[in-house]
């Protein structure tokens, strides 16, 4: 089984929205409908996992019955607290259909509207090879990195430096077994998928990603996106 979850945020503030994210109009289309619209051209993928914050489900599911009606592909689940936390929901979403073993889950940012069905593709193709993978472009400015406020504590060097994008993918059983051996602090530190299977070591794809697979996060992305779109 081949899943894809797709990661929706909250109140969309660095966009000066007073609402959520996925449900900010690019072109007079929601951000979420956009990037659902490409995965559902991917065949391999047998169901689409929405996940939303509790008080936005009723809305998804409006939204999906008006852009998507009678789609049995699309499912809308509740998030977690915790970018992990709907990552489990997902899992368990799979598991209670009883998935076979070694199922992937594809996870994406529903804020990255031009998520490509190749980039889709070879995420799912190299999960399936090693276990997880992960889409990366390399860095191309320069990084500081400061960990006390306004001091530069580090230069990294640039050519070892990549920046993640989703789509993000791994082996369901995989995932669980390492998270099953962590301990809570480790578990504190997971921000997304990729860490924890770094935390013990287990190898993880890099692929190339795509400078267009941008997240939609400040209000000129919004006007970089039209632009894009009306090209």
């Amino acid at each position: 089984m081949i899943c894809a979850a797709m990661l929706a945020g909250g109140i969309g503030s660095r966009l000066k929205q007073n609402k959520p994210k996925q449900f900010v109009n690019i072109n007079d289309k929601p951000i979420l409908v956009h990037s659902i619209e490409t995965f559902l051209n991917v065949k391999k993928i047998d169901k689409i996992i929405v996940s939303s914050p509790k008080v936005c489900i009723g809305k998804t599911k409006e939204l999906m019955d008006e852009y998507f009606p009678k789609n049995d592909k699309i499912i809308v689940i509740e998030g977690g607290s915790t970018r992990n936390g709907t990552i489990l929901n997902s899992i368990k979403y799979m598991k209670d259909q009883n998935c076979e073993k070694d199922s992937i889950l594809v996870t994406h940012d529903a804020s990255r509207i031009f998520v490509s069905e190749k980039l889709i593709e070879d995420s799912i193709k190299y999960a399936i090879e090693v276990g997880a993978a992960s889409a990366v472009i390399s860095a191309t400015d320069v990084i500081f990195e400061s960990r006390e406020e306004g001091k530069l504590n580090d230069i990294p060097l640039r050519k070892y430096l990549y920046h993640a994008q989703t789509p993000q993918s791994f082996n369901i059983d995989k995932f669980l077994e390492i998270y099953g051996d962590l301990s809570e602090d480790e578990i504190a530190k997971l921000d997304e998928a990729m860490m924890l299977f770094y935390l013990r070591n287990a190898d993880v794809k890099l692929f190339p990603g795509n400078r267009n697979n941008f997240k939609i996060t400040h209000p000129f992305d919004i006007t970089l996106a039209e632009t894009i779109l009306k090209n």
